[in-house]
């Protein structure tokens, strides 16, 4: 199967996944192409949210996609293409963690409301978007620690903007256990950013030795 040129995959890119699961099916297979490429984060996300590994997750990517493949005949359309393909994700990443013991869902939860963790569409000044790398490393750093079971719900829900509906039917469960464990999982998160933002504090704000130098200097000049 060859790779399709970036002038074709813009051609069909205003395609619908299910109008061009019918075109692979009928046997234009390099478009299959197309189908990884629009979902790759989507689901290099869910894998990563399971396995907290990026080659692993980039290992689970390529089993579901060859596994899609070979199956695409069974997609039914009663889910969306892009639900049916992160469920492959998602099935393929938790039966790999669970083969090393490295996977034990959350059981048990205590159904409790939780405030939303984030507003998506909250302006950012430039001073946050000077700091965002280093948020971004602590939150991911956070989502890592998450429990089993809560990770790949926050991912899908909160950080890939799926809905609750969606994410339930991705993960196989119900949409009461999705908003159990979002609940759950924005709270831990709370308590894990506070904690690590704490640490962090206490090496903020430094004055280190050439701005100490300089000031110095300039305070002497001035005073003769």
């Amino acid at each position: 199967m060859h790779l399709v040129s970036g002038q074709i995959l813009e051609q069909w890119n205003a395609l619908a996944d299910e109008q061009i699961v019918v075109k692979i099916l009928a046997g234009q297979t390099a478009l299959f192409e197309v189908l990884m490429r629009r979902h790759n984060e989507r689901i290099f996300r869910a894998a990563r949210a399971i396995l907290r590994d990026d080659r692993e997750a980039e290992d689970v990517m390529q089993e579901a996609y060859v596994s899609a493949y070979a199956h695409l005949r069974q997609f039914g359309g009663r889910a969306s293409f892009a639900t049916w393909l992160t469920r492959i994700a998602v099935n393929e990443a938790i039966g790999r963690a669970r083969r090393r013991g490295q996977y034990q869902q959350l059981d048990g939860e205590d159904d409790t409301a939780g405030d939303v963790f984030m507003d998506r569409d909250a302006a950012i000044s430039p001073e946050q978007l000077a700091y965002a790398g280093e948020v971004r490393s602590l939150l991911e750093a956070a989502v890592d620690d998450l429990p089993d079971g809560a990770r790949e719900v926050f991912m899908l829900r909160q950080i890939e903007g799926l809905s609750t509906a969606e994410t339930a039917a991705c993960l196989g469960t119900s949409e009461d256990v999705v908003k159990t464990r979002l609940s759950r999982a924005r709270s831990a998160l709370r308590a894990s950013l506070e904690a690590r933002a704490g640490l962090a504090a206490a090496g903020s704000f430094t004055f280190q030795r050439p701005r100490c130098d300089r000031l110095v200097a300039a305070v002497m000049a001035r005073l003769g």
